[in-house]
């Protein structure tokens, strides 16, 4: 007879203090009694965009290993669901003390650290290397255009639309304004097959904010692996830093840029993110991503 072992469920709202706003992400701890197929399992229950299974690390070169599935498959990475995980192993543990820990991911080990602010906690997380990949060219950008219900004019004349990774790939799409992200009535099937061509599965479209207390917004659709719209998207906003250097949309002091993001309004689910970029030669360098967190649900499951 088989015997059942408990775990500990968690749902974390990720990039805001409020409950149920920002990126719902699973969380679980102690994952490594579970198979792959149970963790998939897991995360189609959970039903967050994605869901992060906390495991020790298998070398001496990571302090733990995170291990993300989506509803329907394991990616390599994801912004949002590291927030949550090392939020809640914070929380759990007490911490109160700035704190780095190696964590092992799909895109390599990240660095990430566990920052106190106040009576609660901010958690930094260091990304891969900003990495550039292929520009549309006209077919396949007018066909990104209609399948996200836009006309040509609206995306920005001055800045290519472009994969950009930062762990795990998004095409950046530039917007005219803020409107025409809210004038978005995408087609998933055609996103779809775009994806299949292209070797991305998420893509973000994005405009700058005046008057505002972010400087741009956003919103990520990734249909190909389950997410018809993600909230608050970590390796979305921290990929668009680097593009934003790299196509010399912002300007900065020759080092570093840092940018407050938003996004989520047009789900209901506003949440916010801080993105420094530090820069070398005047090409980016390196990408992290600050982020709060709150715990909105905490349950058991037994298998």
């Amino acid at each position: 007879m088989t015997q059942s072992r408990s775990l500990k469920l968690y749902q974390i709202d990720a990039f805001t203090r409020e409950l149920f706003a920002g990126n719902p992400a699973g969380v679980v701890l102690e994952a490594q009694v579970l198979s792959s197929l149970e963790m998939q399992a897991i995360a189609r229950e959970m039903n967050c965009s994605e869901t992060a299974f906390v495991l020790p690390a298998p070398t001496s070169g990571a302090d733990l290993r995170i291990r993300y599935f989506t509803p329907t498959v394991e990616v390599p990475s994801c912004g949002h669901a590291t927030i949550a995980a090392h939020y809640i192993r914070a929380k759990k543990d007490g911490l109160a003390h700035r704190t780095s820990f190696l964590t092992e991911t799909g895109a390599g080990v990240l660095d990430v650290e566990v920052i106190p602010d106040g009576a609660d906690l901010v958690v930094c997380m260091k990304q891969a290397i900003p990495a550039f990949g292929k520009v549309l060219q006209e077919a396949q950008l007018e066909r990104l255009v209609a399948a996200l219900g836009l006309e040509h004019d609206d995306i920005r004349a001055n800045a290519p639309v472009q994969i950009v990774s930062t762990g795990h790939s998004k095409v950046i799409v530039p917007l005219r304004s803020a409107e025409a992200l809210g004038r978005i009535r995408r087609t998933e099937a055609a996103l779809v097959q775009l994806s299949s061509e292209i070797g991305c599965n998420g893509y973000f479209p994005f405009a700058f904010l005046e008057g505002r207390d972010a400087m741009t917004i956003g919103r990520m659709f990734a249909p190909a692996i389950g997410i018809s719209e993600d909230p608050v998207t970590g390796n979305a906003n921290g990929p668009l830093g680097a593009y934003l250097v790299q196509h010399r949309l912002v300007t900065h002091d020759g080092n570093r840029f840092s940018f407050r993001a938003t996004q989520g309004e047009h789900v209901g689910r506003r949440g916010s993110m801080d993105v420094s970029v530090d820069i070398r030669k005047g090409q980016p360098s390196s990408v992290r991503i600050y982020g709060q967190a709150v715990v909105a649900l905490e349950g058991e499951c037994s298998l």
